[in-house]
């Protein structure tokens, strides 16, 4: 267990921080679901606007920290190159 004043407050942060992210990534891999399932089911129009919803959540999962950077671009870049796929 911590021993300092500061270590006890940066373990307190860190469970609350855990719990925000938890949900953040749960509600990233949802929205990520959501793309899946549309091009899993040939709808590009479904597809379209569940990678428009997905996609700033990603990037914004990766500013503050959920995800890498690149992580969150590749994952967006994969969606959105089956979904234009669907189109053409």
């Amino acid at each position: 267990m911590a021993n300092t004043s500061s270590a006890k407050k940066a373990a307190r942060q860190m469970i609350r921080r855990t719990e925000v992210n938890k949900g953040r990534r749960t509600r990233v891999k949802t929205e990520v679901r959501s793309v899946e399932e549309a091009i899993a089911s040939g709808d590009a129009a479904k597809a379209k606007a569940a990678l428009a919803a997905a996609e700033p959540l990603l990037v914004r999962s990766a500013q503050k920290g959920v995800m890498h950077k690149r992580t969150a671009s590749r994952k967006v870049s994969r969606l959105a190159q089956r979904v234009k796929a669907m189109s053409a």
